[in-house]
């Protein structure tokens, strides 16, 4: 798996902000706390990212299966909105059952949903895949998917392209989809807007980095779906019913997804600085630089 380091991965995100949503209010200060339950009085809604809150990697951070179920019990909705695309929806939950979570299906929302949730008129055409054949096609059945890999042929055929999941992408087939859309341009839909995510040693390579690099080169303008942009967050909503959005709290371990999409969909949001994206970094010279501003820093989830 290909990974690189946290100064190249915020210098990606910043170089395609001009792609990303701008925020709704400017924040220019905010507080610190040790976990959730210091804020829990405060909020009754709690909207948790996946890597980097709940776990690194195939590991949960220590705590937060604790930490969950006491929001849970203290009357508090809890929901994972995560740019988690890779994997079929019943493999989450499994995933998280497993690392000690219980959320319910409908209590976990993705921005592969987010997709398919869209996808609308254009669920017909004959799409290109970007994604790992092991993982199956568990939530895409009846779709028209021709798997991208390295026979040139496709990426020519193809009506447009879905870049779901990047842990098999290569750079010679990022190089056969770049020629494929410089010669005709077609609807690029990415189902994971995530430049990077946390492992368990440094960060993976997510489709986002992909199709920003596509969008540079070829002119070509994906559709993102996932955090930091609104359709995942409506989504929520639409899952919660009706909720005063003052009492909800976005968490999340980066600035340029959960913390932006959360100021861009008018609801709070809080930092986790231990673990995930900034863990063992200076996150709030992050902050100054990015000018992205959450209204809290929690050490832990």
């Amino acid at each position: 798996m290909s990974q690189i380091s946290i100064e190249k991965a915020f210098s990606a995100y910043e170089a395609a902000r001009h792609r990303l949503p701008s925020a709704t209010a400017i924040r220019r200060s905010f507080r610190k706390v040790e976990t959730l339950e210091d804020v829990a009085d405060e909020f009754d809604v709690f909207l948790l990212d996946a890597f980097g809150v709940l776990n690194i990697g195939e590991t949960a951070i220590p705590g937060t299966p604790e930490r969950v179920a006491n929001l849970k019990a203290m009357g508090k909705r809890v929901l994972v909105v995560s740019n988690a695309a890779g994997f079929p929806h019943a493999a989450l939950i499994e995933k998280y059952t497993r690392l000690g979570y219980e959320f319910a299906s409908q209590d976990v929302i993705t921005s592969r949903a987010t997709l398919l949730a869209n996808l609308d008129l254009q669920r017909e055409m004959h799409w290109g895949l970007m994604a790992t054949p092991s993982t199956g096609l568990r939530d895409l059945e009846g779709l028209n998917l021709t798997y991208l890999e390295e026979d040139p042929t496709p990426y020519d055929a193809v009506d447009g392209f879905l870049m779901i999941g990047s842990a098999a992408w290569t750079e010679a087939r990022q190089a056969l989809l770049e020629s494929a859309l410089s010669k005709r341009q077609r609807p690029v839909l990415v189902g994971n807007p995530d430049i990077v995510a946390p492992r368990e040693s440094g960060f993976s390579l997510e489709p986002g980095l992909f199709a920003h690099r596509l969008a540079d080169r070829t002119g070509v303008v994906p559709e993102f779906f996932g955090k930091p942009f609104g359709n995942i967050f409506d989504l929520a909503f639409k899952r919660l019913g009706s909720i005063d959005k003052s009492r909800v709290l976005m968490v999340g371990d980066s600035l340029h997804t959960d913390i932006l999409g959360a100021n861009a969909a008018g609801i709070a949001s809080a930092l986790v600085s231990g673990y995930g994206f900034f863990a063992g970094h200076d996150i709030e010279t992050a902050i100054d630089k990015a000018g992205i501003v959450p209204d809290i820093i929690v050490s832990r989830p």
